[in-house]
């Protein structure tokens, strides 16, 4: 498929727009994406007007990139708490009764 096939969507960012190849079925899933980078991107510049468009997207990455592995923490931790309470509840009721 050549370039000029490829779908694309219309993302803006910062007030900037830009034409991204997209496969149809995902282009959903990219617009959402878009508008919570561009959202993220907003809040960083309004917090620091004079910083320029590559800092903004390098302190928005990090940020985004830091609320992902603490949603990976907090999803390993349920794991592992979900799991300990597995075998506890196999060791109560496997346990044989004193009766």
């Amino acid at each position: 498929m050549t370039d000029a096939q490829r779908p694309t969507i219309d993302i803006t960012l910062l007030d900037r727009q830009y034409t991204i190849a997209c496969p149809e079925d995902k282009q959903q899933q990219l617009d959402r994406a878009a508008q919570y980078l561009d959202r993220a991107m907003q809040g960083i510049h309004s917090q620091r007007k004079g910083m320029d468009r590559e800092r903004i997207a390098i302190m928005t990455a990090l940020n985004i990139a830091n609320e992902l592995l603490e949603v990976l923490d907090e999803r390993r931790t349920g794991e592992q708490q979900m799991t300990e309470l597995t075998e506890r509840l196999d060791r109560v009721l496997n346990k044989p009764s004193n009766g």
